[in-house]
This record gives structure tokens, C-alpha cells and sequence, in this order.
């Protein structure tokens, strides 16, 4: 079964929004810094404080962010992007061939270090997509 998640972006603000999401709605918040994970050692000691990933889970709800801009910056449109978690390899590849369709092919499909297949994409439409799909 596939879902739809809201992932928020942030400008180095991400880790105090989303203590303040967690005051609001209650709630476990995990957060994992830049510094923390497999990429610390490709990235400028300035950004080893950023937060790469940070999941607020209550329940069934589910809110993610990070403060990871991408290269044009944040910009209107950018700042929110779809999560879809696909059931599988073939469903993956599918819909990022379809969604991808008179829009643009950010990162292509590979094997993450968190274990998953993910790759991301803008729409015709100018939304953001990411894809992910948990390798069995």
C-alpha cells in the first residue's frame, strides 16, 4: 500500500520548527543531523549541525523535514515536498517514470545508505517528489 507524507524544508530552522510541531501536536520527534550520518564526512564543517532528517511521529500522523536546500536555494514551492512510499521495485520505477513525464529527473532511482531504493523529481506542475521504496 502506497502513502503520502508532507516533508517540510528549512533554512537551519529545522530542528526548533520541529520541536515547536512537536509542542502542538504531540508526539515522538527523532532527529538526525548532518553531522550524525554516513554523509558528514562529504559536507563543510559548517553544515554538520543542520539536521539531514528529522521524523515527528504521533499516532498515524507523520511529518518529516530537513534542512537540506537544494542548489536554486529555497524558494516558494521547494520548501514542501510529496513522500511516496511505494510497495515495491516495479511500482517504484513505475510512477517515477510517470510523475518525472515533462518534468525534471532531480536524482534518478539508486540504493540508499538508509537501505531503500529513492530518487526524487519535480513535476510538470513544479511539485516535489520523493520516492522511496524499503528493500526487502
Amino acid at each position: 500500500m502506497r502513502t503520502i507524507q508532507g516533508y517540510l524544508t528549512f533554512n537551519g530552522s529545522c530542528k526548533s520548527a520541529m520541536e515547536f510541531y512537536r509542542s502542538c501536536l504531540g508526539g515522538d520527534l527523532e532527529i538526525q543531523k548532518v553531522g550524525e550520518s554516513p554523509l558528514a564526512e562529504k559536507m563543510p564543517e559548517s553544515m554538520k549541525d543542520l539536521v539531514l532528517h528529522a521524523t515527528l511521529t504521533n499516532g498515524s500522523l507523520q511529518l518529516m523535514a530537513s534542512d537540506m536546500v537544494p542548489e536554486s536555494g529555497l524558494l516558494k514551492g521547494n520548501n514542501v515536498s510529496l513522500v511516496l512510499n511505494c510497495s515495491d521495485e516495479e511500482e517504484i520505477k513505475t510512477v517515477y517514470e510517470k510523475l518525472s513525464d515533462g518534468g525534471k529527473k532531480d536524482h534518478p532511482l539508486e540504493i540508499s545508505f538508509w537501505g531503500s531504493l529513492f530518487g526524487d523529481l519535480t513535476d510538470k506542475y513544479g511539485n516535489h517528489w520523493l520516492l522511496n521504496c524499503a528493500i526487502k
